[in-house]
C-alpha cells in the first residue's frame, strides 16, 4: 500500500496507462487474427499500422514490431 502522496498518485497513473497499453495491444492483436483468417493486402495493411502504433506508443518494442511485421509479410508471400 503507498505510504506517500506521489506513490499514490503513481499507482493511479499506472493503473490508467496499463489500461491504455492493454487495449492498444488487444487491437493489434485482433488485426494480426483477422489477417490470418483472410490473408489479405487490406487486412495486411491493418496489422501493419496497429502494430506500428503499439511500437510507436511504447507498448511493444521496436524490434517486435518489426519481427511481427515480417512473419506476416511472409504468410502472403508464401500464399501467393
Amino acid at each position: 500500500m503507498p505510504i506517500t502522496k506521489s506513490a499514490i498518485k503513481k499507482q493511479r497513473s499506472d493503473k490508467k496507462k496499463a489500461g491504455f497499453n492493454k487495449s492498444t495491444k488487444t487491437k493489434a492483436k485482433t488485426a494480426i487474427d483477422a489477417f490470418k483468417l483472410s490473408l489479405s493486402k487490406e487486412s495486411l495493411m491493418k496489422a501493419f499500422s496497429m502494430v506500428d502504433k503499439a511500437a510507436k506508443k511504447g507498448v511493444i518494442k521496436k524490434g517486435k514490431a518489426n519481427r511481427i511485421k515480417s512473419r506476416l509479410s511472409k504468410k502472403v508471400s508464401s500464399k501467393a
